[in-house]
């Protein structure tokens, strides 16, 4: 399927690749292999050595840590993809001898990978993600392998009405459906807003935000997408009546990367201040925890369930009736399909 290119993708936590050890991952249908260098830098080579194919992630790093080692051959490559070493012969390294090599930026505790034109990439493009910076939050981080459409994802967190019915032990209450909506469009940017009045909140929801069991709650699910698929839900309450700058809210980041058209990488995370010490740390943990169980047991099965069902078809081909909640979710569906549209034009 098309993807969007010239753009920033999540490739993994940060800490998803540790020093000294390689990580692969197939991201827009692209094997990649990541590594550090002897200074910590990440680096994204195409996963294939140009010699006879095999994957560079079956070999290691070399002892001062600077290149990949090809398991074949023995050929090594720095993290600019550049042949440093061949064994063979009188050494000399054949000028074909390059992997291409992917732009990668380590910015708010997450790995940022650039799959199209490397000189069209910015850093400043990155969406603003620091509400979930490690210097000042803790942040507990997860991640999801799901088997549907990157794009199905994003309809899913940008359309919360299905909060009630698909997750109503934990994050839904009967007041969702009556929710004040609200679409805006920034630019490339758009926001899904959605703010309930007098709820009465599940006993995980209350846990989350600290309020007493049976306190009546004006609560809202902020969401900015981002193309092609990075979105911040900014998610709080506050007793009824009270203005918003009075209630609590969490930064919740919902982080996804096309695998392949039909499967996707999910990277979630819950955050406290880090002015709260160690306590925040374990609360962002057990928040991530009790979000997983709903991400893992609910949404998956239903959104996996939802590709089943499409099979192979795109999906405005299946001509899909729309709901009011529905216009986020087609706004940023109609911003994606034209930057691609556009993107494919100049190429």
């Amino acid at each position: 399927m098309p993807y969007l290119l010239n753009t920033w993708y999540v490739a993994g936590w940060s800490e998803d690749v540790q020093p000294g050890a390689l990580l692969t991952r197939t991201l827009l249908e692209q094997p990649v292999l990541m590594f550090r260098d002897a200074t910590g830098a990440p680096y994204a080579l195409l996963d294939r050595c140009p010699h006879r194919f095999a994957p560079l992630s079956l070999g290691k790093l070399s002892d001062d840590g600077q290149s990949v080692k090809c398991a074949y051959h023995g050929l090594q490559f720095d993290g600019h993809g550049a042949c440093v070493h061949n064994p063979h012969g009188d050494g000399r390294v054949p000028a074909a001898a390059k992997v291409r090599t992917y732009p990668m930026v380590e910015r708010y505790g997450i790995l940022w990978i650039w799959m199209g034109d490397a000189s069209r990439a910015d850093a400043a493009l990155i969406p603003d993600f620091s509400l979930i910076d490690p210097e000042h939050w803790h942040v507990g981080k997860r991640y999801l392998h799901a088997k549907a459409n990157y794009v199905l994802e994003t309809d899913n967190i940008m359309d919360l009405s299905h909060v009630e019915f698909l997750h109503p032990s934990t994050l839904g209450t009967p007041a969702v459906k009556n929710a004040l909506t609200d679409i805006r469009q920034d630019g490339k940017t758009v926001w899904s807003m959605r703010q309930t009045v007098a709820e009465t909140l599940t006993p995980f929801l209350y846990g989350s935000l600290g309020y007493p069991e049976g306190t009546l709650v004006d609560r809202w699910f902020d969401v900015r997408w981002d193309a092609p698929a990075n979105m911040l839900l900014i998610a709080g309450g506050t007793p009824t009546g009270q203005p918003r700058s009075e209630g609590r809210e969490s930064a919740l980041p919902h982080l996804f990367t096309p695998e392949t058209a039909t499967t996707t990488h999910y990277w979630f995370a819950a955050t406290r201040p880090k002015a709260m010490g160690p306590v925040g740390a374990q609360i962002a943990q057990k928040i991530a925890d009790g979000l997983s169980m709903p991400f893992t047991h609910e949404d998956l099965p239903m959104l996996e369930a939802q590709q089943r069902a499409m099979g192979g078809a795109d999906f405005w081909s299946l001509k899909p009736v729309l709901l009011s909640g529905d216009a986020p979710a087609v706004r940023a569906r109609r911003v994606l399909d034209k930057l691609i549209a556009e993107e494919q034009a100049q190429t």
